[in-house]
Formats: C-alpha cells, sequence, structure tokens
C-alpha cells in the first residue's frame, strides 16, 4: 500500500504533543486524589522514620551487655506502639518491645521472641539470637530526612503514592483536573447490547472499550454519544460537545466513504485539522485536529482493532501528557519468535507478554483477522510497534510495546 503524503506515527505523536494544553489545577481531598497526577512537590513533614523504630516483636536490650555474656534477663517493662518512651534501667534488664513501637533509651537491640525463652519474669536469650547494634531496629531518618523531596510534581497518585502523601501529614493535593471527554461512536449500522438487531447491522462495541480504557486509567469525566450517518445530525450535537468538553474522541466517520462526514463537518465547527491519515496498519486514517477553545479532536477509525490501537497509542498518551505526568506509557519488549512483517508501514502487532524463568519479558505476536478481529484481541496485553517491511525481524528484537 502506498504511503506517500503520509506521516509517521512518531511525527503524529510530536504534531498531537505539539498542540495539547496543561490541564488546570485543583485542590482535592486526599481520599480522592488515587489516580490522579500531582502538580505539586511533596516533603518530608518530618526525619522517616521519625524515631528509631522497633522493627520486630520481642525484647529490646543493650547490646553490649549481651554480648558479654548476660543470657539471662529480667523483662522490665512493656514498650507498645505509640506509646511513650520507656527507659531501661538497667543493664541486666530487658523491655518487652511491639513491631513500630519507640526504641526505649538505652536499648539498641532487638531480639525477635522466636530467639528467646520467657519463664518467671525473666527472657532467656537462644543460642540462634543476633546480638549486634540496632539489629532489627529501622534507624531515625533512614528512609528520608526532614525536608527531602517525597514526590515530584507529575507523579501518578496510586496507592503507595496516596500513603506517602498520608505520611507527609497531607489532606489535601493539588493535581491535575481531569478532563471531560465526549466519546463518540458515528454510524446507522450500530446497534446498542441489548436492543433488537437486523442481519445487516452490527452491535455498538467501540465506544465500551474507549470508555472503559478510560475508567480503567482513572478518567471518570466521560460522556457517551452515539450518532446516526446524517450530517445535520452530527453538525448539532458535535457543536455541543465541543463547547461543553475538552476532548472529543470519535468513533467511525473518518475514512473516505460517501457518508464519512467528520472532517468536514469539524472544520465547519471551527476544528483545525491538525494531520489526517498516518502510514500505520491498523489504523491509517486516523485524524486530529484542535477546537477554537484548544479542544483535542481525535478521529479514530471505525474498525474495532484500529479504534483500539490509536487510542492507546495516541489519545492515552496525550491525555496522561496533558496531565502532566512525564514521559511516555510504552515499555521495550522482545519477540518471542520471528516475525515477517510485509506491509511498507508501520506495523502494529497484537502480543501477549510472558516472562521466562530469569523473569525476561517476551511478545508473542496474536495477529488477527483484520482490523475488524476484535475477537482476537480478547487475552492479549496489548501491541507492539514494529517498522516498516517488508523485513522478518529475529527472535529478541526490541520493539516498542503498549499495553491495553
Amino acid at each position: 500500500m502506498p504511503t506517500h503524503g503520509l506521516i509517521t506515527p512518531r511525527l503524529a505523536e510530536e504534531m498531537i504533543g505539539s498542540r495539547l494544553k496543561l490541564r488546570p489545577i485543583e485542590s482535592l481531598p486526599l481520599t480522592r486524589c488515587g489516580g490522579g497526577v500531582l502538580r505539586e512537590d511533596i516533603c518530608a513533614e518530618r526525619d522517616q522514620p521519625p524515631f528509631d523504630r522497633v522493627a520486630m516483636d520481642g525484647i529490646a536490650g543493650d547490646s553490649d551487655n549481651w554480648r558479654r555474656g548476660q543470657r539471662r534477663l529480667k523483662l522490665q517493662g512493656v514498650q507498645a506502639a505509640g506509646a511513650p518512651q520507656t527507659t531501661l534501667a538497667r543493664k541486666d534488664h530487658v523491655i518487652e518491645v511491639m513491631t513500630g513501637a519507640i526504641m526505649p533509651v538505652g536499648c539498641d537491640c532487638v531480639v525477635p521472641v522466636e530467639q528467646i525463652d520467657v519463664d518467671d519474669g525473666y527472657a532467656t536469650l537462644k543460642p540462634s539470637a543476633v546480638l549486634t547494634p540496632f539489629h532489627n531496629v529501622h534507624r531515625r531518618g533512614s528512609d528520608a530526612q526532614r525536608g527531602s523531596l517525597l514526590l515530584a510534581c507529575g507523579a501518578h497518585l496510586r496507592a503507595p503514592e496516596i500513603a506517602i502523601a498520608a505520611s507527609a501529614g497531607k489532606t489535601q493535593l493539588r493535581i491535575s483536573c481531569q478532563p471531560a471527554v465526549a466519546v463518540v461512536s458515528t454510524g446507522d449500522e450500530l446497534v446498542e447490547p441489548g436492543e433488537p438487531i437486523a442481519d445487516f447491522q452490527v452491535r455498538r462495541s467501540n465506544a465500551y472499550a474507549i470508555v472503559a480504557s478510560l475508567l480503567q486509567r482513572g478518567l471518570n469525566r466521560i460522556t457517551d454519544r452515539h450518532i446516526r450517518d446524517d450530517e445535520s445530525e452530527l453538525t448539532q450535537q458535535l457543536a455541543l460537545l465541543l463547547h461543553t468538553h475538552d476532548i472529543l474522541i470519535l468513533s467511525g466517520g473518518v475514512s473516505m466513504g460517501r457518508f464519512d462526514f467528520v472532517p468536514r463537518v469539524l472544520k465547519q465547527l471551527g476544528v483545525e485539522e491538525v494531520f489526517h491519515r498516518i502510514a500505520q496498519r491498523p489504523g491509517a486514517p486516523m485524524w486530529f485536529g484542535t477546537g477554537p477553545q484548544g479542544q483535542a479532536v481525535f478521529g479514530l477509525p471505525g474498525n474495532p482493532v484500529s479504534t483500539l490501537t490509536c487510542l492507546i497509542r495516541y489519545v492515552m498518551p496525550a491525555i496522561a501528557v496533558s496531565m502532566g505526568m512525564p514521559g511516555g506509557v510504552s515499555e521495550r519488549l522482545a519477540l518471542a519468535a520471528p516475525v515477517t512483517i510485509d506491509s511498507p508501514r508501520t506495523y502494529f502487532l497484537p502480543v501477549c507478554i510472558e516472562h521466562d524463568e530469569s523473569g525476561r519479558s517476551w511478545a508473542t505476536a496474536r495477529p488477527t483477522n483484520g482490523s475488524g478481529d476484535f475477537l482476537s484481541l480478547a487475552g492479549t496485553d496489548g501491541f507492539v510497534e514494529l517498522p516498516p517491511g517488508p523485513n522478518t525481524y529475529p527472535r529478541g528484537f526490541l520493539s516498542t510495546g503498549y499495553r491495553w
């Protein structure tokens, strides 16, 4: 297939990136920030840990005294987690300690309960006991010093990052505002799941895949619309969606057919076409433009494999960048077996990702029966981006991978 006049995927990515606007900032309670993108630096409120912290349930004592041969020691009391610090009264005493407690004054070592015998108010060390200074002690400031950077602006706020922000005393965080996203599928042939369907119609599935992908990435300000192949209706509906949304993701209507009205309608609505068509397979007809207020408009081809591939390759990385996340969403993957590509265009090949005994990732090809065969995508992990052919890429060839 000729590639004359078509841009490369890399250039398409750069052109999208050059038109994106950084999302504004909002401040939300910590409990509502999961999945968001941090727009401030988070620094340590105090040393972390803030004190010499007991790392095992057991007894705490003076390791120097134990190394001199003292093996039977009197239990003086208990140092519980969250209780004020106690003090060792004598070197031949020990204090029962709990995980998370502050180390008692005069103690520098913790012996776990498994390495002691307790009888009649005394603890006897077993021969296996390790008696080196600060054994089983999480030293103050060993994780972070007060004022040191814990989370940088642009961090994706998953469970660990939320916990770190909480440890820094944060009740609210400044994060990127989520974009309002309109998902639009076009076509008279589309019928909703559960509704009666004729032999010449198909189920509306692309929009469900797009919405699921957005939700999977923590995006929930989503509107879903189905618009018939009617230019007047398309114009009216897209005008409203452009007015109320930051991003439009359209599926179908961007190719060369009689009823592919989307590019013409968008132009009439003041959306500037940035590019139309990419030298890739599947998904060559992809369209991208920007609206009068900077709205990002993605016109994805209607064939389901093309829709999902273009969504993951271009739309999701663009949303991530607009929310302030540095870097991409791709990874390097090695082919598990030779792959022959005949197409003179960049080729997106569905794969399953497996790991060998050494833990290395391998991408095993799972080709579809054309861009309409979305059934073959079940069980796959994503796709790899292979250079234009014709060529045979050997086992171990490193390619760029994208996960669904």
